[in-house]
């Protein structure tokens, strides 16, 4: 459990595929992901003068107009030394998906309902997230005043922030959590979250802002299930909680494309969470189904 700003409780989940063999991942440790509405950062205007921000899943690419740039100093921090994020209007707006057929009332949908069909619902995820990731780390880093309060919506979910590096886009960080929280505080607590206190990683400089890429996923639709291989590759994230070999309980939980890229099947992503968590006895299919699982959707814009 980690402590957040207010001083209230909240989850932290792993998410992201252990380094080698093993490592403890359980519900004391924090999470790691890899996301979904996405931002590059070397052309956010960090790099160099004229530089923008284009789009990796959400944000359209190559387009002198499209991406998010950062312009002096309004909104940032005054004094002269701030910066605002100032989204064109490809960047503010959002894409509209829809709603998993599955959805359940049990989670916020993402959206409001079509203004044509009062009892239908479609998924909003902003680009403007990631553009607000950037902003928050930026104004962090050098130290500026915190950007003002964003455009998106400030319903609550759980929502993991994921940060990656370079041309081969590796794995720089990514915490999240399961507890809902509003987007705006959320957001701003788990972007520094993740980007400066990822236990695999050293803290976040400024000489790697131009190098970055951001994902923001919002978790949606949870459901516990009975039978542990319930859920679909590539389709499911899943949470599992089980008792270790010390009689503790542990969690540990991937994102949906996480099996799918590591080319994994039910069992062999299942017996990866538990190293994840900790789990360091032999894995028997007995124990396999003492393990409570609950899977979940993932939402996040589409690549541009």
């Amino acid at each position: 459990m980690a402590a957040g700003c207010c001083g209230v409780k909240k989850q932290k989940l792993s998410s992201s595929p252990p380094s080698g063999s093993g490592g403890g991942g359980g519900a004391s440790s924090s999470s790691h992901c890899s996301g979904e509405s996405q931002c590059r950062a070397g052309e956010l205007g960090l790099g160099g003068a004229g530089t923008r921000l284009n789009g990796l899943g959400g944000l359209a690419g190559g387009g002198s107009g499209s991406g998010c740039t950062l312009s002096p100093p309004q909104g940032c921090g005054g004094g002269g030394g701030g910066i605002s994020l100032s989204p064109p209007p490809s960047c503010g707006v959002g894409t509209l998906l829809s709603t998993p057929a599955a959805a359940t009332a049990s989670s916020p949908s993402l959206s409001a309902a079509s203004s044509s069909s009062p009892g239908s619902r479609k998924m909003v995820v902003s680009a403007e997230m990631c553009c607000f990731c950037f902003d928050v780390l930026y104004c962090h880093l050098y130290g500026y005043q915190q950007p003002r309060t964003p455009r998106f919506t400030n319903e609550p979910y759980p929502l993991f922030v994921t940060w990656k590096i370079g041309r081969d886009k590796r794995l720089r960080g990514c915490i999240g959590t399961f507890s809902a929280m509003n987007l705006h505080s959320g957001l701003r607590e788990y972007t520094l979250t993740s980007a400066l206190k990822d236990s695999r990683f050293p803290p976040m400089t400024r000489d790697e802002l131009p190098r970055l890429f951001c994902s923001v996923s919002l978790l949606t639709n949870f459901e516990d299930v009975c039978d542990y291989l319930d859920w679909e590759v590539g389709v499911h994230g899943i949470r599992i909680e089980f008792i270790n070999e010390k009689g503790s309980k542990r969690t540990a939980t991937y994102l949906p494309e996480v099996a799918k890229e590591q080319g994994w099947d039910h069992i062999q992503t299942i017996d990866s969470l538990l190293r994840k968590g900790g789990y360091k006895a032999p894995i028997t299919n007995e124990f396999r189904k003492t393990i409570k699982l609950t899977r979940y959707r993932r939402h996040f814009l589409a690549q541009g």
